[in-house]
């Protein structure tokens, strides 16, 4: 339960971070697209159960697939999408680090 909550803060804090060290004076609004991404998240409700603090999200639910992962990539070329790209990318980063300790 603990490195679930360490877990979902981290969701927030990296973000913020990013959005602070790369936007400066004009953090609020990246940092508000990039927590935002955490909707990813929904796609646990096709999976049963919801919540499996065991189960390594990435290439297990629609949106943390790898080729999601990879759209999100390419959507860092797109000035339009790149800070949805970013806050993505930084959900699976962190997802992906849980996985290490399901194993």
């Amino acid at each position: 339960m603990e490195r679930s909550i360490i877990h979902i803060i981290l969701h927030f804090l990296v973000p913020f971070i990013v959005a602070k060290t790369v936007w400066r004076e004009l953090w609020l609004r990246p940092f508000i697209i990039m927590a935002l991404t955490f909707a990813v998240d929904f796609d646990h409700l096709l999976a049963e159960p919801v919540f499996d603090p065991n189960r390594c999200s990435l290439g297990f639910h629609p949106f943390h697939s790898w080729p999601a992962i990879g759209i999100y990539l390419v959507s860092l070329f797109s000035p339009r999408l790149r800070i949805i790209a970013i806050g993505l990318l930084i959900h699976m980063v962190l997802d992906g680090t849980d996985c290490f300790w399901t194993e």
